[in-house]
């Protein structure tokens, strides 16, 4: 019966690895392919059949990268408009979810739903036209403000879920002894909730880092972020694939390494909030 048992927990792990091999290959390979593409020179990178390993590596392409555009200054306007814009919606999002939650108002709850599913072109165009009559368009304030059609979604819905599973006895005491509705929110609920503050600035923050269609049609010379910058290494006459390849590597580290570091942090979040009384 060991031997069975051993051989069953052996074949699970197999079967997991084999399984997480299968879900994490596509990504790693073309996370790898892109690194091979930026350490290449173009007459390698146009080779047939494409060669993997560079037969020389370079890092020229990167510097290529910052000598042909400001591209420390986009990198600087994306920190800005997702900082910003994950920084408002956790001061929206989390008493917003936070008086969801208590109040048990479902449809506000579907309704956020609804405005996170929604295209970001239905908002794109009315704010728009907004923006050029106030006089925004190529500035970083119509960018912070149209991201949070992104941001503040997730945070609300991460924080509605979060909320529902934190025991009321806590909280109930806290109203027995005085404190208002506020008091309890801020000195009990709001210190329980860190894993769920945590979840919700990270997702705010990886989704309006990585959009691309509210900078490409409101950002102006000076106010791209680093998607639309990477669109720009493209040109009409060919593609440049070392510069192209070391631009969006550039864009995708930062979102990476924060990913990598505080993993830790997004799964105790997202299991806290997912069993009642958690």
């Amino acid at each position: 019966m060991d031997l069975t048992a051993k051989l069953k927990r052996l074949l699970d792990r197999g079967l997991f690895a084999l399984s997480v091999l299968v879900v994490v290959s596509p990504a790693a390979l073309v996370i790898l392919w892109m690194l091979s593409l930026s350490m290449k020179t173009e007459l390698e990178n146009m080779e047939y059949p494409p060669v993997f390993l560079p037969g020389e590596f370079t890092l020229r392409n990167y510097v290529t990268v910052f000598e042909n555009s400001p591209f420390g200054r986009y990198l600087w306007n994306s920190i800005v408009v997702s900082g910003l814009s994950t920084l408002v919606a956790l001061l929206v999002g989390v008493p917003a979810g936070y008086g969801i939650a208590k109040a048990q108002a479902w449809r506000l709850a579907v309704l956020t739903l609804i405005a996170r599913m929604t295209p970001g072109l239905s908002f794109l165009i009315p704010l728009y036209i907004l923006f050029q009559f106030v006089g925004l368009v190529g500035t970083l304030w119509p960018m912070v403000i149209i991201h949070l059609v992104i941001t503040v979604p997730i945070v609300v819905y991460v924080m509605i879920s979060f909320f529902e599973t934190l025991p009321p006895d806590l909280e109930e005491a806290a109203l027995i002894d005085g404190c208002t509705a506020w008091q309890a929110f801020r000195h009990v609920a709001l210190p329980l909730a860190r894993p769920g503050i945590v979840v919700g600035a990270i997702l705010s923050f990886i989704f309006s880092w990585n959009n691309f269609i509210f900078g490409a049609v409101l950002a102006g010379r000076e106010t791209r972020t680093l998607p639309v910058a990477v669109y720009n290494v493209l040109t009409f006459e060919q593609v440049a694939w070392g510069p192209l390849a070391a631009a969006a590597l550039i864009v995708t580290l930062p979102v990476l390494v924060l990913t990598v570091v505080i993993q830790k942090e997004i799964v105790s979040g997202l299991t806290a909030g997912s069993v009642k009384g958690g």
